[in-house]
């Protein structure tokens, strides 16, 4: 998988836009109130991930985030006290950013565009590197642990949010469910939901069979059925990918198996989603 075509995909779909409608489309440009309503949506949805956060220490640390999104977490370190940096591999993500820091008035450091396999800070740069849903959508893992050792300071934190192999969303829906309702949907014509044609479209391409093998169609089940490359993540995968950390610990949250009915259903911390990680470099 060449980067290029993952900058490509996320330069064209930046992360989160489409869930309140799009900073272009619904809010016609108006980025104050994008800001207010994404980040509305995105806690109410997923509130757990505030809860994760106040669990380390950012006041007064030199963080560098990878991966920026809309920048809403990226805020939220801000106001925890972070002395914040910012890297993602895109021009759209930054511009979010850098937009979203002159609305709010945050203070940041730095930010810029570039790769996590050529990580353009210095080395032992920073406390802690914190990347929420990024790292997993990176093929050459092992040379973007290696550069983010690399920048930070001797005992430094990784602190990551990977998408948990051990889960509902990935053991039931995923590996189950998703593909046979979009068998069923192909092989008898049955319509789908507007936004997931494009997997029938895919599936038409490579063949309905190539296109259900399970090490495919994680790709296109994450992220959106375009997304070049997703990896779901138990805490023995984490240790073998990240060799530069040793792992501190661990929790999960979130559960979350579209198309299940699971948002009021108790067992986050065994069957979630995101598996947050808190590593330290050897």
């Amino acid at each position: 998988m060449e980067e290029s075509k993952i900058q490509s995909f996320w330069q064209e779909h930046p992360c989160g836009d489409f869930l309140v409608g799009g900073l272009d489309k619904a809010f016609k440009g108006d980025c104050e109130q994008f800001f207010v309503e994404y980040d509305r949506y995105r806690y109410t949805h997923e509130g757990h991930i505030l809860t994760a956060l106040d669990q380390f220490d950012w006041k007064g640390k030199k963080v560098l985030e990878i991966g920026l999104g809309q920048g809403a977490d990226s805020a939220q370190l801000i106001k925890r006290g972070a002395q914040w940096s910012g890297l993602d591999l895109t021009q759209a993500a930054v511009d979010r950013v850098r937009l979203r820091a002159e609305v709010e008035g945050l203070a940041i450091d730095d930010v810029k565009v570039g790769s996590a396999l050529d990580n353009p800070y210095p080395d032992a740069s920073f406390d802690i590197v914190f990347s929420h849903g990024v790292l997993h959508h990176i093929p050459e893992i092992g040379r973007a642990q290696a550069e983010i050792a690399r920048v930070l300071k001797p005992g430094g934190k990784l602190i990551i949010m990977m998408y948990a192999r051990y889960s509902l969303n990935y053991q039931v829906s995923i590996r189950i469910v998703r593909r046979v309702i979009l068998a069923l949907a192909v092989l008898l014509g049955l319509p789908l939901p507007e936004r997931h044609e494009l997997h029938r479209e895919n599936a038409k391409k490579v063949g309905l069979w190539n296109y259900l093998k399970l090490d495919n169609f994680i790709h296109r089940s994450t992220d959106g059925a375009g997304n070049p490359y997703s990896k779901v993540y138990s805490l023995a995968d984490v240790e073998k990918d990240f060799p530069e950390f040793k792992v501190v610990r661990s929790f999960k949250h979130w559960m979350h198996a579209p198309p299940l009915p699971t948002a009021k259903l108790p067992g986050g911390s065994l069957f979630g989603w995101h598996l947050w990680v808190e590593l330290e470099k050897r």
